[in-house]
């Protein structure tokens, strides 16, 4: 039994091996640089596709000062303004005076962000809901059901964002992948 795991093992662990592409010595002192440049860590900016990093290098269109908002405990309850269900961590509320509702958002500082479920944010946001206390340059970002959601982007709470328009969308915000 013995030497048939170490046999499968040896058959299995070179092709795991070989697709796995090292990365030049350059490669990677020359992406911790452009990292540093643009106040990403050098590993969350490694994991950013090309369209993330476009995005991310772009000036801002909006400084926005960020709130958290939740569902219960007298934080938000039903539908946003569009008469969606909001989606935590990817809905947010903004004065549709400044930034247009249906306005898929990207927002460099939530970039990276360990979220209570394990995953990763990838920095997309949606402009879906309105409030009565956004008003002019703030953003509110809905991170869920209860409090203790907020806790993932509670280090952002009432700073400056940099909000880039991603484009826009039809319909509701969609969910995670």
């Amino acid at each position: 039994m013995l030497k048939t795991l170490v046999l499968v093992l040896a058959l299995v662990t070179p092709a795991v091996a070989s697709s796995i592409d090292p990365v030049p010595y350059e490669a990677l002192v020359s992406a911790e640089a452009e990292a540093a440049e643009h106040g990403f860590a050098p590993d969350v900016w490694l994991s950013l596709n090309e369209d993330q990093k476009a995005l991310a290098v772009r000036p801002a269109d909006w400084m926005l000062s960020a709130r958290m908002y939740h569902a219960g405990g007298g934080g938000a309850t039903g539908n946003d303004s569009l008469g969606c269900r909001p989606i935590a961590m990817r809905t947010v509320a903004i004065d549709p005076r400044v930034v247009p509702r249906r306005t898929r958002l990207f927002i460099k500082e939530t970039v990276g962000l360990r979220l209570a479920d394990g995953t990763i944010h990838d920095g997309y946001w949606y402009a879906s809901d309105t409030g009565g206390a956004i008003k002019g340059n703030k953003i509110d970002l809905y991170t869920g059901h209860g409090r203790g959601s907020i806790a993932p982007v509670m280090p952002l709470n009432m700073s400056s964002l940099t909000v880039v328009r991603a484009g826009t969308f039809d319909g509701c915000p969609p969910a995670w992948d």
